[in-house]
Formats: C-alpha cells, sequence, structure tokens
C-alpha cells in the first residue's frame, strides 16, 4: 500500500466551476423572477370639439380615462399618471375612485375618453362616480 506520510503537504486546488454554477442559477432565478413596475398609460385620442373651454390645472381634477376598449385608468390629484383598472368591473372603479379621492372634497370628476370607446363604458364611469357622491362631472375633448 502506498500511504503518503503526514510531513508532506497537499496541493490545495479550489475548483471554482461549481460557484460560478451557483452564482450563474441565482442569476437566471432573480431575472426571471422579479417583476418590473411599468407605470401603463392608456393612449387616447379624444374627440374634437369646436366650443371648448382650455382648463389650465388637472391637478384639482379626479381624471377618468377610458380607452377605446373600455379599459379604465384613474388618477387623483396626488398621482403623477393614471393607474391603470385590473379589470372593468364596477365595483373595482368605484373603490378605485374613493381611493384617490381620499382628500378631495366634492371633487370635479374629468372623463377623458377615447372617441371609439362604448358608450356603455362612459356611462359606467359617470355611474360610479355618482356612486360615490361625485356630482360634477366634465368632459375632456381636443379643440378644433
Amino acid at each position: 500500500m502506498n500511504f503518503r506520510s503526514s510531513n508532506e503537504e497537499l496541493d490545495a486546488d479550489i475548483n471554482l466551476t461549481p460557484l460560478i454554477d451557483v452564482v450563474f442559477l441565482l442569476l437566471i432565478f432573480f431575472m426571471v423572477t422579479t417583476t418590473f413596475s411599468k407605470e401603463a398609460q392608456i393612449k387616447l385620442q379624444l374627440p374634437e370639439a369646436t366650443s371648448a373651454e382650455k382648463v389650465d390645472a388637472e391637478d384639482r381634477f379626479l381624471v377618468i380615462e377610458i380607452s377605446d376598449l373600455g379599459m379604465y385608468a384613474v388618477k387623483g390629484p396626488d398621482d403623477e399618471v393614471a393607474r391603470e383598472l385590473i379589470n372593468s368591473s364596477h365595483k373595482t372603479l368605484r373603490r378605485t375612485l374613493k381611493q384617490a379621492a381620499r382628500n378631495m372634497e366634492n371633487p370635479v370628476v374629468l372623463i377623458r375618453a377615447d372617441q371609439l370607446t362604448p358608450h356603455a363604458a362612459v356611462i359606467k364611469a359617470m355611474d360610479a362616480a355618482r356612486s360615490q357622491g361625485f356630482y360634477q362631472v366634465t368632459f375632456s375633448t381636443e379643440s378644433v
């Protein structure tokens, strides 16, 4: 039998391959599981009106944006961008309006609907605003 003597020093080799594999697996794991916050904004093409009154400050309004597909986004006075709703249910819209107007007394609701928005989606927004006690509703258009 060939035994090494205890006086001999062993060559210490550090294998970096498993360490590199683990680092790459962690990198892939975090890349796959990370969610990136993307502020979604609804693209609107507003209808045109010849007798439009220009309003300078939209920050005092509670804004409801409605896309041509009937998707809603709500922007309160403290929000920088409108928050798109997960679904178009009446309950979700009412809850979001209440949340967005928490610091406002008797807010004016500004509805910004695309020119191809279904009429039912606009009525649903008006009804949700009315059910929260917001009776001042106005519409946004582009002036010709």
